[in-house]
């Protein structure tokens, strides 16, 4: 794997389409929270909708460690609740300037597919198992003007080619278990 870091949705793409991997991506306006993004979807055919449509959070904990927590974008997760379920110090957001050094993107593009930056496996990547219920996922190419549908199978298939193993677990359940034991 090139330890070229990829910017751009083209190069995004075409690295998916070296590799024979199944994507279809649709153009749009920037999109920068969920409320703009569905209300954007509304004017897509119902097989363009199929599937979870997520959100992506570029944390770091006390400690410096990476996560990149990945889950449907209805999913209501409180960032305060989940570093004991994820067995890491208190989380917060990365900065800009981490985000951009460690995965290529910027905020409001951040996406599993970045994770095709991160030659040193410094992210821990965290999948909420909701998502994976789903025969198709949605994520953006590297860039917020566009969104890039495959299946489930080919999502982990992709993780495998950037050689990330997540972790998968429901966050929400983990976060009411972790309650219910206190």
């Amino acid at each position: 794997m090139t330890s070229r870091k990829l910017t751009t949705k083209a190069e995004f793409l075409a690295w998916m389409d070296a590799r024979a991997i199944p994507h279809a991506t649709r153009e749009h306006p920037a999109l920068h929270t969920v409320e703009e993004a569905e209300a954007h979807r509304a004017t897509w055919s119902e097989a363009e909708r199929d599937g979870a449509f997520c959100k992506n959070l570029f944390l770091k904990d006390r400690k410096g460690r990476l996560f990149l927590i990945v889950t449907e974008e209805r999913r209501n997760l409180k960032l305060n609740q989940l570093s004991k379920p994820l067995g890491c110090a208190r989380l917060s957001f990365g900065s800009a300037e981490l985000l951009w050094e460690v995965l290529g993107v910027r905020p409001g593009s951040v996406t599993p597919f970045a994770l095709v930056n991160d030659h040193e496996h410094q992210v821990t990547l965290v999948l909420d198992a909701p998502m994976l219920e789903h025969a198709r996922l949605h994520y953006h190419p590297l860039e917020n003007t566009a969104t890039t549908a495959l299946s489930r199978d080919d999502f982990m298939r992709f993780l495998r080619e950037t050689g990330h193993e997540p972790v998968i677990l429901d966050l929400i359940v983990a976060v009411e278990a972790r309650a219910d034991a206190s």
